[in-house]
């Protein structure tokens, strides 16, 4: 099954890079504001899935263009496919986006496959027997400090997602690591940290197409992958984040009063955390008491008692 996906993969990337060759010839158009589709996604989707049920007629598929309609609709094997992951990039000409294929059996991811046709870097996972990239097996890295580390993220970019709340969210990251990365393909985020290239990811408003393949090359890379709470069952909730185990555990401290799954004092501390504080107002409860820094000098008001004088040439 993995030889077969890797199959659809190579067809998928071959199709992308063609096309990457005359990029300005490719028809784009728009599913919503700031989310593209070409002809060259439907083109490698339709690669992808000819090859698979070709091999597996009685097997199902949930891809990102065309939903479920092809294959079996109550099968236990379901593959899941992004043809081409930042397809955003992609038309822009900038060389970071990847084909993104996952074996789910009775829920569980049990093969995949990122390729990344602009480097030819092939990354596969079988569960139980390890992840590899070229052939070559992969761990995540070993740094335990998330100060010390590369942290990958995506950025909102839809109508109606919550950027104030991800700035924050942003904002304590980057304050705890030593730099964050913004690719723009979140399945080649995943792989990236599999290989140990980047030590963590996060990211909200994913899909399951979108994190499937890179999670299970996580977790045989010797990561953990889960919500940011912390949950292994992330899949379809719209919420990742992955590093290897000590990082994954500073960074789900971090993110999980985010999380749309965290306990109502945590959001109520998130929330107050964004409320704009007026000048001189006192705190509200007693968290905010506790947690502002104590005898600080007060602010020295400059006043302006005179009229500014004209400098006059010559004159220091």
């Amino acid at each position: 099954m993995l030889n077969v996906a890797i199959k659809a993969a190579r067809a998928a990337g071959a199709i992308i890079n063609r096309a990457a060759l005359d990029i300005e010839s490719v028809r784009v158009s728009a599913k919503q504001t700031n989310d593209f589709v070409t002809e060259i996604d439907h083109a490698a989707e339709a690669a992808i899935i000819e090859t698979l049920l070709t091999a597996y007629p009685g097997h199902g598929i949930l891809a990102e263009e065309s939903g479920s309609e092809h294959g079996a609709k109550d099968s236990d094997f379901v593959w899941i496919i992004d043809p081409l992951d930042g397809t955003t990039n992609f038309i822009h000409g900038f060389p970071v986006y990847c084909v993104s294929i996952a074996l789910a059996v009775k829920g569980r991811i049990e093969q995949a496959v990122v390729y990344d046709p602009t480097r030819n870097d092939l990354f596969a996972a079988t569960r139980g027997r390890g992840a590899y990239m070229n052939d070559r097996r992969i761990r995540v890295a070993k740094r335990i400090r998330l100060a010390d580390c590369l942290i990958s993220t995506g950025f909102p970019y839809r109508p109606g997602d919550k950027l104030k709340t991800y700035l924050n969210m942003l904002g304590d990251i980057m304050s705890q690591c030593a730099g964050v990365r913004r690719p723009g393909a979140a399945a080649l985020d995943l792989a990236y940290v599999a290989a140990g290239f980047s030590d963590g990811f996060f990211e909200g408003n994913l899909k399951p197409w979108d994190v499937a393949a890179g999670s299970l090359l996580i977790s045989e890379a010797g990561g953990l992958v889960g919500n940011f709470t912390g949950e292994s069952d992330f899949l379809h909730q719209g919420e990742c984040v992955a590093g290897n185990p000590k990082i994954y555990g500073q960074m789900v401290t971090t993110l999980a009063p985010y999380s749309r799954f965290a306990g109502v004092a945590d959001k109520t501390r998130v929330r107050d955390a964004m409320l704009p504080v007026s000048a001189g107002a006192e705190p509200t409860d007693a968290s905010s008491t506790a947690e502002a820094p104590a005898e600080l000098p007060a602010p020295v008001k400059t006043t302006l008692k005179s009229k500014p004088r004209r400098i006059q040439p010559g004159k220091p």
